[in-house]
């Protein structure tokens, strides 16, 4: 993802929100990251996509702009959907803990740093304490100095696994203690992370795990920056991975630079062609596998002609779900 010193300077965030069922809610969030109040347009910003899960109950909204722009364009977004979700109504299997469940800001292009990022998100994260009152924050990666720790440790902390967790024991890093009504956000900065879902066919959640649990990158013989879950969807069961960027990775993995340093993931394929076999262990076939966005690269590019054309709503021209 090399860039031109006379390009803009892009970022990303993959936006998380705990609505699906409701179109017009998700489509709304959508539009307040590029419109305002007056239906005004917020410069040289774009939604270049929305992943709808009905069973998931969960959205992930694509949100790119100059690193510069992306902070207010999220900061719109984060307030509409916690004046439009209200958690003591949701229902959905994918673990969740807030109206505005994850805010992840990305660097697109090698000029666009980590650090930068990071600040980019405590900005939005006190931003969204102080307009929405009674939201509350966590954050993780590159807004969490001195100890920058990972999405996957905070949420382990943070208890975001478990079934009807107490809110009440949370702490929290910013805002208000946790609420029913908003809950708990996440925000923080990282390298590009993938959602790379692989739907096996079989009910037995049991078999899920086990293939979860042998994909996972913290497991001898897992893939190298892979974070999984296995959950219910549709009738069968589907291994849910966080795809994550790692410094270095195999010779043979897509990469790209942020400030100089490679960091590089490994492709759907491969975690395809390894849940096949995982789950053919147990006799089980896989259905399909879907890449929810899209990769570092596709999504700069996507990004570039997005704002280029000065089109806003990107997302009209996508599919629910880039494979």
């Amino acid at each position: 993802m090399s860039s031109s010193r006379l390009g803009p300077r892009l970022a990303a965030c993959l936006l998380n929100i705990s609505e699906a069922r409701n179109k017009e809610i998700v489509e709304r969030v959508a539009k307040a990251a590029v419109y305002d109040k007056q239906g005004g347009r917020h410069e040289q910003t774009t939604v270049l996509n929305i992943f709808r899960d009905f069973d998931y109950n969960r959205s992930v909204l694509t949100i790119a702009a100059p690193i510069e722009k992306l902070g207010g364009a999220v900061m719109s977004a984060c307030v509409e959907a916690c004046d439009l979700i209200d958690m003591e109504k949701h229902s959905g299997v994918h673990p969740c803990l807030g109206a505005v469940d994850l805010v992840p800001i990305y660097p697109l292009c090698e000029n666009v740093g980590l650090g930068e990022c990071g600040l980019t998100a405590q900005d939005v994260a006190e931003g969204l304490t102080q307009q929405v009152p009674g939201t509350s924050v966590f954050l993780f990666g590159f807004a969490d100095p001195p100890r920058y720790r990972s999405l996957v440790e905070r949420r382990k902390e943070l208890g975001w696994f478990k079934q009807n967790q107490d809110l009440r024991r949370v702490q929290t890093d910013l805002g208000a203690p946790p609420s029913h009504r908003y809950g708990l956000t996440g925000v923080g900065a990282s390298p590009y992370v993938m959602n790379c879902n692989v739907t096996i066919a079989t009910r037995d959640l049991a078999v899920g795990r086990r293939v979860a649990g042998a994909l996972r990158g913290s497991s001898p013989g897992g893939v190298q920056g892979v974070q999984v879950m296995a959950l219910p969807h549709e009738g069968a069961v589907e291994i849910a991975c966080n795809v994550e960027s790692v410094q270095g990775g195999e010779e043979d993995w897509t990469s790209y630079l942020i400030q100089g340093e490679r960091y590089s993931y490994p492709p759907a394929a491969l975690i395809a062609s390894r849940v096949s076999e995982l789950a053919g262990q147990h006799g089980v076939r896989t259905l399909g596998t879907a890449l929810v966005g899209f990769t570092p690269q596709e999504c700069r590019g996507l990004a570039e002609r997005a704002l280029q054309q000065g089109v806003a709503e990107y997302w009209r021209q996508q599919r629910p779900v880039h494979m």
